[in-house]
């Protein structure tokens, strides 16, 4: 028979060989300022994210980034993307031009002819509305766009002394249409730009004309997201504490599952080597390939420590089911033995569920792909923990907590998994 526990320390010394790149890389992003190691998607840093392709292809991402930075956008990044487009990322622009005051929406002599109009012409305290009251108060009133528009003025005698006309509700009733045409343009919302066409609105106008002053037309957008630091920063805190609530729920049931601890814990700590071997995994490739982490990312984690737990869950079950029938045997050949009876099955298992995601990532769209790419990984890493990691570790510590006994002289028999 295989002894797969023996070789356990061989087992180990593989996983660190995995790990300790990966954590290496990891810790590369606080020290170089995020250039290196996990490169973050815009969904956790916030900022804007476009990608544009110029009719020139000679137009490098040094020239756009100089163009940037004399834009005030020094703290932008550019590099190549696919199919000759330009990926930027930049500080969170707009779309929506800034809302500014219109000579029609101040206070001026147009907008209190209206007023004046309705109140009576000896009432209001405008030098423009306070003519003496002969024929000659016509055409100030007239000049007003509110007197203009309306039909009634027209026929209502304006030669007379009298304040009758200006007590007439024909003025007054017109006044309100005469504003919503102002009103109105200023409301209008901008349009989102189709797909494809290049946007030129807002900041990112003023980028575009930058540009193409510079560098030439730029003939195609693919992409342009927006995302605020507020939902970024919630993104990212959210993410955090899903992993830590699965983490500790696995924990905890696992315990009660097995009444043993040490089963749980084992299991824990299996879980955190496939979350670094992902992370490692995406650190590296970050830095060598700018694949970013999204928000597709956290989903993918859940679903390894899932099925991760699944597979450990077996092997376990197995061991409590033999320490049960081979009563007396060392705790090391019991493990041997359940290993060995769950190989097979959870290797076939993991074995279809990597061909389908292997067929995935080769022929689904980009959009999906870094996602695709951590369950490959994770998955890969979590069948390895849990039989070659997991077991081998619960093994260590019985094997440890008996030699402890046996300094003691306590005696005390290695306390037994119950179902």
């Amino acid at each position: 028979m295989f002894d797969l526990i023996g070789k356990r320390n061989w087992f180990f010394l593989f996983s660190g060989l995995v790990i300790v790149p990966g954590i290496i890389f990891i810790l590369l992003g606080p020290l170089t300022g995020g250039k290196a190691g996990i490169q973050l998607a815009i969904d956790y840093t916030g900022g804007t994210k476009w990608e544009i392709r110029f009719e020139d292809p000679a137009v490098t991402p040094e020239q756009v980034k100089t163009v940037l930075d004399h834009e005030g956008l020094s703290d932008s990044t550019v590099q190549t993307a696919s199919d000759g487009f330009i990926l930027i990322r930049t500080k969170p622009l707009g779309l929506q031009e800034a809302p500014s005051p219109t000579p029609e929406a101040t206070p001026g002599p147009s907008a209190s002819a209206a007023p004046s109009a309705s109140a009576g012409a000896s009432a209001s305290p405008e030098p423009s509305a306070t003519p003496a009251p002969s024929a000659s108060a016509s055409p100030a009133a007239s000049a007003s766009p509110a007197a203009s528009a309306s039909p009634e003025p027209s026929s209502t005698p304006v030669s007379s002394a009298t304040p009758a006309p200006s007590a007439t509700p024909g003025p007054s009733a017109s006044a309100s249409p005469a504003a919503s045409p102002v009103a109105s343009p200023a409301a209008t919302v901008v349009p989102s730009p189709t797909p494809g066409e290049v946007t030129r609105t807002g900041e990112i106008g003023g980028l575009v004309t930058a540009l193409e002053a510079k560098l030439g037309q730029i003939v195609a957008e693919r992409q342009l997201t927006t995302v605020g630091p507020v939902i970024s920063g919630e993104l990212t805190t959210q993410a955090m504490i899903l992993v830590a609530i699965g983490s500790i729920g696995i924990l905890l049931w696992m315990t009660f599952r097995f009444r043993d601890f040490r089963f749980g814990t084992t299991a824990l700590v299996a879980l955190v080597h496939d979350v670094i071997v992902v992370l490692g995994a995406f650190a590296i490739f970050g830095t060598l390939f700018g694949v970013e982490v999204d928000g597709l990312f956290v989903t993918a984690m859940l679903t390894i420590i899932g099925f991760s737990v699944h597979d450990t869950i077996v092997v376990y079950d197995r061991i409590r089911e033999n320490r049960s029938r081979h009563a007396g045997e060392p705790f090391s050949a019991i493990v041997n033995h359940s290993i060995l009876q769950t190989l097979a099955r959870s290797i076939n298992t993991s074995l279809v569920v990597v061909l389908t995601l292997v067929a995935l990532f080769l022929f689904s769209g980009p959009s999906i792909r870094n996602f695709i790419l951590a369950l490959l990984i994770g998955i890969v890493s979590g069948t390895y923990s849990s039989i070659f990691n997991a077991a081998p570790l619960l093994t260590v510590w019985e094997e440890w907590e008996a030699r402890r006994r046996a300094r003691t002289g306590t005696g005390r028999p290695a306390r037994r998994a119950t179902s």
